[in-house]
């Protein structure tokens, strides 16, 4: 199944949906998808959507997933790489009223050269995308929190002694 989560931001992702929409119904996309469409006004017509999801729904999603599309917001990025699933992330662009500015595109950017997403700059390069992400070899995410929280904690205790 493909999940596509477009996050909660008050920006709609239009131009993600419609094409998506359209390769569903010319039969290039046969995969199951479902959608988090957040405020997009587009509703789509051949695969299932719901604006927001609850966290347990959206738990559910992400877990019977194999693939994810999502806008170029980190924590949706993080979120879909630290259970490991195969991530396509397109950015919001301003030109299309999606985003205020453009920075989607330098946090995509990172994420790829980091080895952990694909990117689509070109909303007509998803298919493409999708196709060879098949077999792309990601590299696993490993989180840093504990080491962080740790090294605080042993500054703390140092510097009360």
């Amino acid at each position: 199944m493909i999940f596509v989560t477009l996050g909660s931001q008050k920006f709609q992702f239009n131009r993600l949906l419609k094409e998506l929409d359209r390769l569903v119904e010319n039969e290039k996309i046969e995969e199951e998808i479902f959608a988090q469409i957040g405020y997009s006004d587009y509703k789509p017509q051949n695969y299932k959507y719901k604006d927001f999801l609850e966290r347990d729904e959206f738990k559910k999603h992400m877990e019977e997933s194999d693939i994810v599309i999502t806008h170029g917001g980190t924590g949706a990025i993080i979120t879909a790489v630290k259970q490991e699933k195969k991530v396509i992330a397109i950015p919001r662009l301003a030109k299309y009223g999606e985003h205020v500015d453009d920075h989607q595109v330098e946090i995509i950017h990172e994420f790829q050269e980091l080895n952990f997403i694909e990117s689509v700059y070109e909303i007509n390069d998803i298919l493409t995308k999708l196709d060879s992400i098949k077999e792309k070899k990601f590299n696993i995410y490993k989180s840093n929190t504990q080491e962080i929280i740790n090294d605080i904690k042993k500054y703390i205790n140092e510097s009360g002694n």
